[in-house]
């Protein structure tokens, strides 16, 4: 009797084990041991794909650590289930009825905090080390001042992983704490520089998931980076900067121009020297009375991000948050490091939409047009021109994000059999690139490098009835002002 009471017991706890434990002891969602301890993921509704959310690839920059280069990872105990998003980089909450307000539909539940260094993984080969998977690094856009990696329209993980790439979410720093130069933190660090905080997170993401991919079945030598409007600029000033050397095997850049003017920066804006960008944040500052680290470290997001547009409301000029030229981080800008052949050796896309920020074709092919002179690998160019069903419906700026991801569950557009054709071809080329540094996989061969014998884009459209991705010469800009 007492031997069937034990038994029992024994039973009745083995039915309370969770279906995750027993996913442990199966293998099928193993604990991994990375930078800061073990990790396990949880499943998605796509079998076999595991995804691992809010893992911290840096300490938290706060405090003492505002303002400082990204610092090694905080080793927690125990194993952490990743099953949670970060949070979002402190920024200024979309209004809800702007143009992409109303497009994004972003979440007001998703928290915006100045601890905001995690990254998100989507795998089909967790803990098979020997896998060699490639992997595709995700950079958000939004202006380098809002936004964050696993936006509604950026949500892909599951559709990338099932293609068999290892698809990563990673967040930095934004705005006034990721670009914010002054002469007293430049002093204060072992490299003599200040500002550019939210790239060199990039960089440390980037060097995180070089040195632990493998437990998540990736290969540490195969990883692409890609990103849009302010993360296309972050793509390429990752390619332009001597701390990412040797890490990345291919690169797209979207809606982030190409080869621009001298003194121009990666994408759309005139780069600043670090000197510059001193002097006009200490400016703002002095205005205030804020002379000490200590006082300027002691003010909230909110008090910062009021004081620079009161000061340049005033008079005092606009306060620019983005990359600066500081002769470590970045000895120049990504076109003058393009032309000084000092870029990774890869394979590229560049592209944009037919209704962007601007016309990018021309600084598009004058990128290809150099990287045929200078390298044997391939470049391949893209024009997105799908004007999308429903109100507004042009081909504006961003609007290419839920085709690269498929991701047309979180939109309100009508969309047709022909955008879900068009998103499913486009997600194979860009996975595809991952993979072989080839839109076209090992497949037909639809999509050819621009070259000087054949200087065409690869056209991305369709209508109600068919898919329409052709290449052309002539790729047709339609205009645009939509801001993101």
């Amino acid at each position: 009797m007492k031997k069937l009471s034990i038994s029992l017991l024994v039973l009745s706890a083995l039915l309370l084990v969770s279906c995750s434990s027993l996913d442990f002891i199966s293998g099928s969602n193993p604990v991994l041991n990375v930078e800061g301890g073990k990790i396990v993921g949880v499943k998605t509704p796509t079998k076999g794909i595991i995804a691992y959310k809010g893992v911290p690839f840096a300490a938290p920059p706060v405090d003492e650590l505002r303002w400082q280069e990204p610092q090694p990872v905080v080793p927690w105990k125990g194993v952490k289930v990743a099953d949670t998003y970060g949070a979002a980089a402190s920024q200024t909450t979309w209004d809800p009825d702007s143009f992409y307000g109303r497009e994004w539909r972003a979440s007001g539940s998703v928290p915006f905090e100045e601890d905001c260094l995690y990254l998100n993984v989507w795998t089909p080969a967790a803990g098979k080390t020997s896998k060699k998977l490639p992997v595709a690094m995700w950079i958000h856009g939004g202006g380098y001042r809002e936004g964050f990696g696993f936006e509604p329209e950026m949500d892909g993980g599951e559709d990338w992983a099932s293609r068999g790439v290892i698809f990563i979410q990673v967040t930095y720093r934004l705005g006034v704490f990721g670009f914010f130069s002054h002469p007293l933190l430049s002093e204060e660090s072992p490299h003599g520089v200040s500002g550019n905080y939210g790239v060199m997170d990039q960089a440390a993401a980037l060097k995180w998931i070089h040195d632990n991919i493998e437990q998540f079945g990736g290969d540490p030598d195969n990883i692409m980076i890609f990103g849009q409007s302010a993360g296309a600029g972050s793509v390429q000033t990752l390619c332009a900067s001597p701390i990412s050397k040797g890490l990345i095997s291919k690169a797209i850049s979207m809606s982030g121009g190409g080869l621009n003017a001298a003194g121009d920066g990666g994408g759309r804006r005139r780069s600043m020297t670090l000197e510059q960008a001193q002097t006009t944040n200490k400016a703002m500052m002095d205005n205030y009375g804020k002379t000490t680290l200590e006082q300027m470290r002691a003010l909230s997001f909110d008090e910062l991000t009021k004081m620079a547009s009161d000061y340049g409301s005033t008079g005092g000029g606009r306060m620019f948050y983005s990359p600066v030229i500081d002769n470590y981080f970045l000895t120049g800008t990504f076109s003058d490091m393009a032309r000084a052949n000092e870029i990774p050796d890869i394979p590229y896309m560049f592209g944009g939409t037919a209704n962007d920020m601007g016309d990018m074709t021309g600084a598009i092919k004058d990128f290809c047009a150099l990287r045929n002179e200078q390298s044997d690998e391939p470049v391949y160019a893209y024009l997105f021109s799908r004007q999308l069903p429903g109100k507004d419906g042009s081909a504006f700026h961003s609007s290419d994000l839920w085709y690269v991801f498929h991701a047309f569950r979180h939109s309100w557009r009508p969309f047709t059999d022909g955008d879900e054709e068009l998103s499913l071809q486009m997600v194979d080329y860009w996975t595809n690139f991952a993979k072989y540094g080839n839109p076209n996989g090992k497949g037909e061969v639809t999509w050819t490098s621009y070259t000087k014998e054949k200087p065409e884009f690869m056209n991305l459209d369709a209508n109600e009835n068919e898919k329409l991705c052709t290449m052309t010469a002539n790729p047709k800009y339609l205009g645009g002002a939509s801001l993101r």
